[in-house]
Parts: C-alpha cells; sequence; structure tokens
C-alpha cells in the first residue's frame, strides 16, 4: 500500500501547472503591452521613456479631427502648393495629393494614416486649426493636440508637429502612446481607417474632373498577423523605428507600442512577440 501510494503522488506531481509564459526581449528601446478591455498592463520595457515618436504622432492629429464638435467627415478640402512644398522640402512620406483637387476630410484621415502622408497631416492641421494664417491654424492645432494629450492623462508626452517631423521637442512614451491609441479606437471612423488595408478615393480635381488616389496601409501586421485592427507605424532618424499595434482574438484585445526598434523587420517581430505574449498571459 505503502508503495502505491508513493506511486499515486509521484503521479500528483507531474501534473503540476504548466510553465509560466516567458517574457519576450524586443530590440525597441520602449515597448508597452495592455489588454485594452481591462486597462491592465501586460509588458513593460522603459515604458514612460520619453523618445522621438515618427509618424505614430498622427494617430493624435487624427484623434483631434475626429473630436471635433459637429465634425463633417464629407467637407472639402483644397489641396495647397504649401502642402505639397511641405513634403518635398522635408522628403516626407506622403499622400501624393495633387495641388487643387478637393478632397473630403474623410479621405485626408485615409492619406494619414494608410500611406503616412504628411500633406495630408498638414491639410488637416490647416482646416482644424483656427486663425487667420496658416501658421496661426498649425499654431493652434498644436495646441489641441497638446491639451488633448493632457485630458488622456499622457504625463510624458508633447507635440511640436502635426505629422511627426519633430522640430527638436516631439516625444512620448510607450504607455502615452498606447494610451492614445486605445481611447482614438473608441471612434468607428477612426477604427474603420486604420484596419483598411488599401483603399481607393475618388477626388474632384481642379478642372471639375476627377482622379483615384490608391494608398496602401504601412502597417505590416495587416494581413500578417491574425486579428490586427490597427494601428500606425512611424520612422525617423532620431525615431528609428516604431509602431503602435492592436489585434482581436477570442474576444480579447492587446493593444501595444514599440519605439525605436532597429530596422523595419525587428520592428514588426517586436510586435508580433509582444501581441502574442499579451494573448498568452
Amino acid at each position: 500500500m505503502i508503495t502505491a501510494g508513493a506511486v499515486l503522488s509521484t503521479g500528483a506531481l507531474t501534473a503540476a501547472p504548466a510553465q509560466a509564459v516567458t517574457k519576450p526581449t524586443i530590440t525597441a528601446k520602449g515597448g508597452y503591452v495592455m489588454n485594452n478591455g481591462t486597462g491592465k498592463s501586460l509588458f513593460t520595457k522603459a515604458a514612460d521613456t520619453k523618445l522621438s515618436t515618427g509618424s505614430t504622432t498622427k494617430i493624435m492629429t487624427a484623434k483631434v479631427v475626429l473630436s471635433q464638435s459637429n465634425l463633417n467627415l464629407d467637407a472639402k478640402v483644397t489641396v495647397q502648393k504649401a502642402y505639397s512644398d511641405y513634403v518635398v522640402a522635408n522628403n516626407a512620406s506622403q499622400a501624393h495629393l495633387i495641388v487643387g483637387d478637393k478632397v473630403t476630410v474623410r479621405q485626408l484621415l485615409y492619406g494619414l494614416m494608410l500611406p503616412s502622408g504628411c500633406d495630408a497631416a498638414y491639410a488637416l492641421a490647416d482646416k482644424f486649426g483656427s486663425g487667420s494664417t496658416r501658421a496661426a491654424r498649425v499654431k493652434s492645432f498644436l495646441s489641441k493636440m497638446n491639451s488633448t494629450a493632457k485630458s488622456l492623462g499622457m504625463t510624458n508626452t508633447h507635440f511640436d508637429s502635426f505629422d511627426g517631423i519633430g522640430n527638436g521637442n516631439n516625444y512620448s512614451t510607450p504607455r502615452d502612446l498606447t494610451k492614445l491609441a486605445s481611447n482614438a479606437m473608441k471612434s468607428s471612423t477612426f477604427r474603420t481607417v486604420v484596419k483598411t488595408k488599401s483603399t481607393k478615393q475618388k477626388a474632384t480635381t481642379k478642372s471639375g474632373g476627377y482622379r483615384y488616389y490608391n494608398w496602401d496601409n504601412s502597417n505590416p501586421l495587416l494581413g500578417t498577423y491574425t486579428g490586427t485592427i490597427g494601428v500606425k507605424t512611424g520612422s525617423g532618424p532620431e525615431a528609428k523605428y516604431c509602431l503602435v499595434f492592436a489585434a482581436t482574438r477570442n474576444g480579447k484585445t492587446v493593444i501595444g507600442t514599440v519605439l525605436a526598434s532597429t530596422t523595419v523587420a525587428n520592428r514588426t517581430a517586436d510586435a508580433k512577440k509582444l501581441l502574442n505574449y499579451g494573448f498568452a498571459v
């Protein structure tokens, strides 16, 4: 009987709980992941360290636009030469907006978030800032970006550009950007835009005709990671490679950020590792 008991207790030991999920290692300088439903932190790496954000800044640009009272997404905006000149001068990512074309606010949001158009960002800042000059309107829009950041509790964030091409004082943290993305995803328009892999948009030309804009989403997770629902890439000399990401599986949404990954490939790998971990814990 003693022997049998010994065998039984040995058997019980082998039924011990499965090993804990190993915390991933990422190349990014900073990373953060949370359960979007509960707000619980699941992974942190320099989560509150201020870093350059690159075009992930455009999440806030979209957020400010979508927060406007009585917003008409079908309102037309005429593309100005200043927007085109700006992207050329800065060798910036663009939606290739043609001067004189009339595009809707909704189309500008697609041009902002999919090809990461700095021309679209400028157009939106010009449209939704207030003031009698373009410079005044941009300044006003930046003020809205920063006041929105404050209202969302983004305590380690400051914006000095509408697109991420910083002027020396544009920074955020993995935790703050995740907080921003989580809030932005409450907008059905935002959700629809950021999960779109590609789009064809019809715009009116200066002469009254029309042309189509074809935009592809720069987010590498769309179509390669099951359940991906957003959000936005970013890159730059200082920012390196950034990605704010979100995915839903079996009713659980995981949302997070990696800042300053070393390469485009590592940025994608970092995000996938963090998503896998987020779903496993």
